[in-house]
């Protein structure tokens, strides 16, 4: 059987919209019958995702993936970058920690992960028909060329076919195509077959004069002005999202939640389940901005300690403190979980430079750092039905660790009693406080529960009527939309083509 065939996604910047047409050009894919998958051989994000067999790997590759309708596979990401300052980061390699280097370490050593990329790719290339490939940042930058293993060293692996896309919505998106192109070497240029104008607001004619001089500097066709596609329920490749993302105005929501903004937050796509069911979904940065919600979370983060701290020095671990003594309950997830216990000890240093730190004290549980790190799908029900949990017991749940650290539970319920691979014998998982106002857990996508989600708010609604919504549903109608859109203004006759 003959290689898959293959199309590259790149961009002239960051968060220019490269993950989600790649998630399009999957949905279209599957769509005309083709079996398809996605690949990014180098991912900088905190946002993860764990495969059946415990790989971990970018949330984005898996959000593309489901949009294929394929199993994800860590052969779609092979090389996962999880920054915990802003010149080390975390190298998870075909799946599992490797790692943690410096910037100039890590560059260092891309030469000798090319192999791995090439063979992750050539697996897929044998399994697919379509392989649907995403570069990272830029192919312009030129102090990386020499190093990269993203973008035109992965095109020219691949010989694949190159669309360049650009953000109007950001401004000088001419400007940006044309200067990515000129700082290319002749032979990466000719990798690039076509242009694409993303986010666009208004009347596509209005662009015509700008598309000529286009057309004439850069010898490129533009093949697609996609429009600004607004309220997309489909997880963004990382939190710059939420950095664009507008401040939610007046609303009758039912239910007002205030998710804890962290430097080094996580996995936040976990609480799009949230909204989507009507709540008002804030992220608070500041004691100005907390008010008095009907639930706090506090999401996950790839550095517990540092972010315990930041939120010490800000005033938030205070003001959440005050918050649930006057009855707010809270949920902690993963590293939030952590965090609401009594102590976290890094006795080996393998997250921080301090060696303890004091956490919230509202749940009666230690946690200590070790330097294995528990990446897995688990299945599980609710062990206890009192409190935040109140006739919720037994009620079926599934989601995914990704953590290191492990948490002693002192006093309190467990949350859920999980089986975290067939056959075994079940393990607790989380706690709640005494009060029933306090539950951490190292769950993620648990509100991806229908029942078990639906049941928590009704609780917090205090009567008021909660949006029911299968979130699974949800998804693959939002794939559909998108690949609508995308397929009514991008010449996907021109695409196929360059597929050959």
């Amino acid at each position: 059987m003959a290689p898959a065939k293959t199309i590259m996604v790149q961009g002239t910047a960051s968060s220019v919209g490269k993950s989600i047409l790649v998630t399009a050009l999957c949905r279209i894919f599957k769509q005309d019958g083709y079996r398809v998958a996605p690949f990014k051989s180098q991912n900088m994000s905190l946002n993860s995702f764990v495969t059946r067999d415990g790989g971990e790997f970018g949330r984005a590759q898996a959000v593309q993936a489901e949009a294929a309708g394929v199993e994800s596979s860590v052969d779609m990401n092979p090389i996962l970058l999880k920054p915990e300052t802003d010149a080390m980061s975390q190298v998870i390699v075909r799946g599992k920690l490797w790692k943690t280097l410096h910037a100039g370490e890590y560059w260092r050593d891309t030469q000798g992960l090319i192999e791995v990329v090439q063979g992750s790719l050539d697996r897929l290339r044998h399994d697919y028909e379509i392989v649907v490939i995403e570069g990272a940042g830029s192919p312009a930058e030129i102090n990386l060329r020499e190093h990269e293993i993203v973008n035109m060293r992965v095109a020219r692996m691949a010989q694949a076919p190159v669309l360049l896309v650009g953000d109007i919505d950001r401004g000088g998106v001419f400007a940006s195509l044309v200067g990515t192109l000129e700082l290319l070497t002749p032979e990466e240029r000719g990798f690039v077959k076509g242009l694409v104008i993303n986010k666009f607001r208004g009347d596509p004619s209005l662009l015509r004069p700008g598309l000529e001089m286009l057309a004439e500097r850069s010898g490129k066709p533009c093949l697609g002005i996609i429009p600004y596609i607004t309220d997309l329920g489909i997880a963004q490749e990382d939190s710059v999202f939420l950095e664009e993302r507008p401040a939610p105005g007046h609303t009758e929501a039912s239910v007002d939640i205030a998710v804890m903004w962290l430097p080094h937050m996580s996995n936040y796509d976990d609480f799009d389940p949230l909204e989507r069911r009507g709540c008002s979904l804030r992220y608070v940065s500041s004691v100005s901005e907390l008010g008095v919600p009907d639930l706090i979370i506090l999401p996950g983060t790839k550095t517990t300690i540092a972010d315990m701290m930041h939120l010490r020095r800000n005033g938030l671990a205070r003001a959440l403190v005050q918050l649930n003594r006057r009855g707010t309950p809270i949920v902690g997830i993963c590293g939030g979980f952590q965090m609401l216990g009594r102590s976290l000890r890094d006795p080996d240093g393998i997250e921080s430079s301090r060696r303890e730190v004091e956490g919230f004290g509202l749940l009666d549980a230690d946690t200590v750092f070790y330097g294995d790190k528990q990446t897995i799908q688990v299945k599980g029900k609710v062990a206890t039905g009192r409190g935040l949990l109140s006739g919720l017991r037994d009620e079926t749940i599934e989601g995914y660790e990704i953590h290191m650290g492990r948490t002693e539970r002192l006093s309190g319920d467990a949350v859920f009693t999980v089986w975290r691979n067939s056959g075994d014998t079940p393990c607790e998982d989380g706690c709640l406080d005494s009060s029933g106002t306090v539950m951490g857990t190292y769950l993620h996508g648990i509100f991806n529960n229908e029942g078990f989600t639906s049941r928590l708010l009704a609780g917090l609604a205090r009567g008021a009527e909660i949006a029911r919504r299968d979130t699974r549903e949800w998804r693959q109608k939002e794939y559909d939309r998108l690949a609508i859109t995308v397929r009514h203004n991008l010449a996907m006759d021109k695409v196929y083509e360059m597929l050959g």
